[in-house]
């Protein structure tokens, strides 16, 4: 199993650095450059020889009941992620069923909700995740999935135990490594290995890396000097290392000079007030169109940040942009995102940048900026879907008239995009709906996320999106008494409900929607209402209830004239009648959707009708009568055309006529019936 990388929010990078491959520069906790692990060791071998140690139960001679859980306890800032990161990339040989990441804590510091990290968990372990299910039922799936597999989880930025508790798996075979600020209290047998500042030998190494051996060489008691107001603190040397590779001319000593003349911030702690001061120093060089469009990249849902997001913040063209965020990356501003197009902000400079923004950007121009983002989604979403449509259809022709950088060139390439970036386009919808300005947008956003979803992904696995997008509708709707929208959201969340057994869930939600139907004067919702509500009841076996709201549901039907809905629920209370033993009111209703299909002049509905007549005659133990009607719909079914509904129904007359003691004309009829299926499937070989 490769390894995996899961971010509640956002895509992560998909594995560690390789040798040859650089790393992100401009991660606030990168403490390794060019490929090349920079310091640490007596850290990582502390973490190493507490993966051996004996832990409680083995001392009381009790085997481990559940994965021993490692603490890498430390600032933002500190390293403490690229600390964890190479201790699971030294250790990805040891677990040979993979390396699953996940981030607990959003950009915007809010702690991710258990379920969508589990979620997201499942999602990269290929085991399926039901649509509403809660976090208990999830965080047990996560456990199970990983009950027989020897994997390492790492859990980044922990905000607490109780985001890492519930996924701990139940077996020993099993590694979790949590990165936090402080202490994991309830875990058993935890001990925190505490990051704070590098040793000054690495740190002034790091600085190199960035500032080119020569300066540090020349000036080496400049280069101490620097590390020491930096805190050893790895975020704040990469950002004063990228000043002075944007400085050639230069010094180190220059770099401390600065950096020593910005008053400390006293709302700052003590341990954060050296990576506030390298962000200040960095920030105050950048000219002042960058700065606004850095201070609104704040704004990028999941923190990932590309060109169209970019543009689409500042009111910038894609090409004035592009070397913009190249130069934010280069100053360890930005550091390259799980998508090589994309970047991601760093999670320890986000506050700096949101308080920049709050205190220089007035709320109006915030505001236009976010909408001009999800305008961005909305139109690059609906080229997502579009590009899935047939050649010449509207939707295609919509598509052309697009700027080229909106359009997709195929669908493949369409679906790559919406792959990658559906933690963030998710993040998107959430963050519209939390607004609560941006309403109209928001609903835009989440219909062109549904159509693209389904389109590229298929209903059945875009399910659990679309069960939390529904969910978002539903909020919208009822704060902005929207009847129509919110019956519409709670038909389709009964739906999904329906379909993953919670069927009392389920009725609930369609009782819901009939009466935001009837608010809204929505003929269709409480139409379709009043028919799922029968269904729920028909699943729960309650054949009197299911036969009450099914008549209600025809009762409308007839009254408009519908005449494709009266066929159907004709035939659904002949179901429900028929296992209720009401096998008169079954018959009568059966051939009232029979007649109703032929007057639809839909001959194989008319069929399967008559042969659901012929079998509920059958139960009530008139077999003449149900061969006849069978007869009746093996003609039928032919004279529609359909081979397969015939063969079926050809089997259907065997049966019968078996029964009644002909085992010869049976024996015609499933030859016929074999017949049939080998034409169809030689024509499915020959078309």
């Amino acid at each position: 199993m490769r390894e995996q990388a899961v971010d509640g929010n956002g895509p992560s990078s998909q594995g560690d650095p390789s040798p040859d491959i650089p790393p992100p520069p401009g991660h606030g906790t990168v403490s390794d450059v060019g490929g090349q692990f920079i310091g640490r060791q007596r850290e990582l071998k502390s973490l190493r020889s507490d993966i051996d140690r004996a832990g409680l139960d083995t001392l009381s001679g009790r085997k481990a009941p559940s994965a021993r859980v490692l603490l890498v306890a430390g600032r933002p800032g500190s390293g403490r992620s690229a600390l964890a990161g190479e201790l699971a990339r030294r250790l990805a040989g040891t677990y040979p069923d993979g390396v699953l990441r996940a981030r607990l804590t959003d950009p915007g510091g809010a702690p991710v909700p258990t379920d969508r990290t589990a979620r997201e968990l499942l999602d990269a372990l290929g085991a399926e995740a039901p649509p509403g299910a809660d976090e208990d039922e999830l965080s047990g799936l996560v456990r199970e999935a990983l009950a027989d597999r020897r994997c390492l989880l790492l859990l980044d930025d922990a905000a607490g135990t109780e985001q890492v508790d519930p996924l701990v798996p139940d077996n020993p075979d099993c590694l979790v490594v949590a990165v936090a600020q402080g202490p994991l209290t309830g875990i058993p047998d935890v001990r925190p290995c505490t990051v704070g500042g590098m040793d000054p030998k690495s740190a002034i190494e790091l600085l190199g890396r960035f500032a080119g051996e020569v300066r540090i060489t020349v000036d080496p008691q400049a280069a101490e000097a620097l590390v020491e107001q930096c805190g050893g603190q790895p975020a704040a040397m990469v950002l004063v290392g990228g000043w002075l590779a944007a400085r050639p001319n230069a010094s180190v000593a220059d770099a401390a000079k600065q950096l020593r003349a910005l008053p400390d911030d006293p709302e700052q702690p003590a341990g954060g007030r050296p990576l506030a001061r390298a962000f200040r120093l960095v920030y105050a060089s950048l000219p002042q169109p960058a700065a606004r469009t850095l201070r609104l990249l704040t704004l990028a849902p999941a923190g990932l940040v590309d060109v169209h997001t970019a543009s689409a913040l500042a009111g910038t063209s894609i090409s004035g942009v592009r070397p913009v965020l190249e130069d934010f990356a280069a100053l360890g501003l930005l550091r390259p995102g799980g998508d090589p197009e994309a970047y991601e902000v760093p999670g320890c400079l986000a506050p700096f940048l949101h308080e920049l923004m709050t205190t220089e950007d007035r709320p109006a121009e915030v505001q236009l900026a976010r909408a001009r983002m999800l305008e961005r989604t909305v139109r690059l979403l609906q080229s997502c879907w579009a590009v899935t449509e047939p050649d010449g259809s509207a939707p295609r022709r919509k598509l052309a008239g697009l700027p080229r950088a909106l359009r997709f060139p195929t669908p493949a390439a369409a679906g790559a995009w919406l792959e990658v970036r559906r933690p963030a386009l998710l993040a998107s919808t959430r963050l519209a709906v939390a607004d609560g300005e941006l309403d109209t947008l928001a609903r835009r956003l989440i219909a062109a996320l549904v159509r693209a979803l389904v389109a590229h992904r298929g209903t059945e696995a875009a399910a659990p999106d679309l069960y939390g997008l529904h969910r978002l509708v539903l909020d919208v709707a009822e704060r902005r008494e929207l009847h129509r929208e919110r019956a519409a959201a709670l038909l389709n969340l009964a739906d999904l409900d329906a379909s993953t057994g919670r069927t009392e869930d389920a009725l609930v939600r369609y009782r819901e929607a009939l009466d935001a139907g009837r608010r809204a004067n929505d003929p269709y919702a409480t139409g379709r209402a009043m028919e799922s509500v029968g269904g729920a009841y028909q699943e729960l076996g309650d054949w009197q209830r299911a036969a009450d709201w099914y008549g209600r549901a025809l009762s409308q039907r007839l009254a408009r004239g519908e005449r494709a809905d009266e066929a159907r629920l004709y035939g659904r209370l002949g179901a429900v009648h028929c296992y209720a033993g009401r096998y008169g009111e079954a018959l009568r209703n059966w051939r009232a959707a029979a007649a109703g299909y032929r007057r639809l002049d839909d001959l194989p509905g008319h069929a399967r009708a008559l042969s659901e007549a012929a079998r509920v005659q059958e139960y009530a133990g008139r077999p003449q009568e149900s061969l006849r009607t069978c007869e009746e719909a093996v003609a039928w079914a032919r004279k529609a055309g359909d081979v397969r509904l015939h063969a079926a129904l050809q089997l259907r007359l065997a049966d019968t006529l078996e029964r009644l003691g002909d085992p010869a004309a049976a024996r015609l009829h499933r030859a016929a019936a074999e017949q049939l299926l080998g034409t169809d499937r030689s024509g499915l070989r020959n078309p």
